[in-house]
């Protein structure tokens, strides 16, 4: 059975558990602090939004790039809301005080917002496009 004392602050799925090898350790993903992947650069588009552009590479890619003429960058473009956070990730601010500019941003709008940020960020962090400075 696993228990926590009174003081842990829960917030969605916002606490992760990670195995370690003989104790089991607790980290609030609202306590990172990410940061941008230099290997992805990023641009803001016509619409104000934020493309980030992904390097189409391998030889799959290559081959498609020759036969069908695609592109050898494809462009990401981020809604509202996903350009807001990419704009407020600098190294510095965790994830827990970019929810709370986001809250201020967006209002109710943005509700349920720490289920939404931390779904966002795991994929960011999933595709590499973001790395966490204080991560273990």
């Amino acid at each position: 059975m696993n228990t926590v004392d009174s003081e842990t602050v829960f917030y969605g799925k916002a606490l992760l558990q990670n195995m370690s090898k003989n104790k089991k350790e607790q980290e609030n993903y609202l306590d990172y602090i990410p940061k941008h992947n230099s290997l992805f650069p990023f641009e803001k588009n016509e619409n104000n939004r934020i493309e980030v552009m992904v390097h189409n590479k391998g030889l799959m890619n290559r081959i498609a790039q020759m036969i069908f003429r695609r592109p050898k960058y494809s462009r990401i473009e981020l809604d509202d809301f996903g350009s807001f956070i990419w704009e407020q990730i600098d190294g510095e601010k965790t994830i827990y005080g970019i929810c709370d500019l986001i809250k201020a941003q967006f209002g109710e709008e943005a509700e349920p917002l720490y289920e939404r940020a931390t779904t966002f960020f795991q994929i960011l962090r999933r595709n590499s496009f973001i790395v966490y400075m204080n991560k273990k």
